[in-house]
């Protein structure tokens, strides 16, 4: 296990998706005596946190290092959302950073753009190497994205080596659990229990939870996560993960889901959700006309 440093509550908070307290927290170590490389580090979990709170404009101001650079590019990317011109040029800034500028942050970023951009392969070759445990963190992403879980279980082990009791290495394991299925989701909802817990409930470990009980088929449950979540998180940041599981929980007890939908494709028009229920939704009107009498 590492032994804790001044950043430890900071990345533990940024995460687990507490980013008002990483927020919080990178500010109040502020002054706080430390290393050029942990200053630098607290720099850019300040700006990841401010990015990941929709607060992209504090991001933008903070570009005094090639790694804030990336970030703030990072965050232009996603207040571009719907403008396809603007982001390719910013994907085509980032790479052209990261080739002149091969650090892990750096390289970590550009990966994370590259995958919103849909670019899973360049994605995946900024981090394949695995110099860090977040790089490692990303190449378990992206395989699970390709549904390769047998490559994502060799990234979950080499997390392991590195640092057992590591949140990256829990929350690795939380998914690992959940794409194995029905059988790894009791463990799953183990480790998300005892972290939030330890460190109080987030969007993100809420949306985790009820993941996991659907994989059990416990929608009652799912369903009761997701609503805590709206309920306590409202006023921070809406996630379309939550309206997403809300969703699939509506569905599949046969409950209304329109008003989710509709609420869905009015904030988040451009997330790959939208876009696949319209391709199904078209597929299907295209074979139902086959069959009007």
């Amino acid at each position: 296990m590492a032994e804790p440093d001044d950043l430890y509550t900071l990345r533990a908070q940024f995460w687990l998706g507490h980013f008002q307290m990483a927020i919080d927290e990178a500010k109040s170590i502020s002054r706080r005596p430390m290393s050029p490389n942990l200053k630098s580090e607290r720099e850019e979990y300040l700006s990841r946190a401010y990015i990941a709170a929709n607060q992209h404009d504090k991001a933008l101001n903070l570009a005094d290092t090639p790694a804030l650079q990336a970030l703030s590019l990072k965050a232009q990317f996603e207040m571009a959302i719907g403008n396809e011109g603007a982001q390719s040029g910013i994907v085509d800034q980032l790479k052209t950073l990261a080739a002149s500028n091969p650090t892990p942050s750096i390289q970590l970023t550009t990966s994370q753009v590259l995958l919103a951009a849909g670019q899973t392969k360049e994605a995946l070759q900024q981090v394949y190497l695995g110099a860090t445990m977040e790089h490692i963190a990303q190449v378990l992403q992206i395989y699970l994205k390709l549904d390769r879980l047998d490559l994502a279980k060799q990234q979950y082990n080499l997390l392991r080596q590195a640092d057992e009791d590591a949140i990256l290495t829990q929350l690795a394991n939380v998914y690992v659990s959940l794409a194995t299925g029905s059988k790894g989701a009791p463990d799953a909802l183990h480790i998300l229990n005892s972290l939030t817990e330890q460190y109080g409930a987030s969007p993100l470990l809420l949306n985790l939870m009820a993941v996991g009980f659907m994989v059990q088929g416990d929608y009652d449950n799912a369903q009761s996560k997701l609503e805590e979540c709206i309920r306590d998180f409202s006023d921070v940041v809406v996630i379309p993960d939550t309206l997403i599981n809300l969703i699939v929980c509506n569905v599949q007890q046969n409950k209304p889901a329109n008003e989710l939908v509709k609420q869905m494709r009015e904030q988040f028009p451009t997330h790959p959700f939208c876009a696949n229920l319209d391709r199904v939704v078209a597929a299907f009107d295209r074979e139902a006309i086959k069959y009007m009498v």
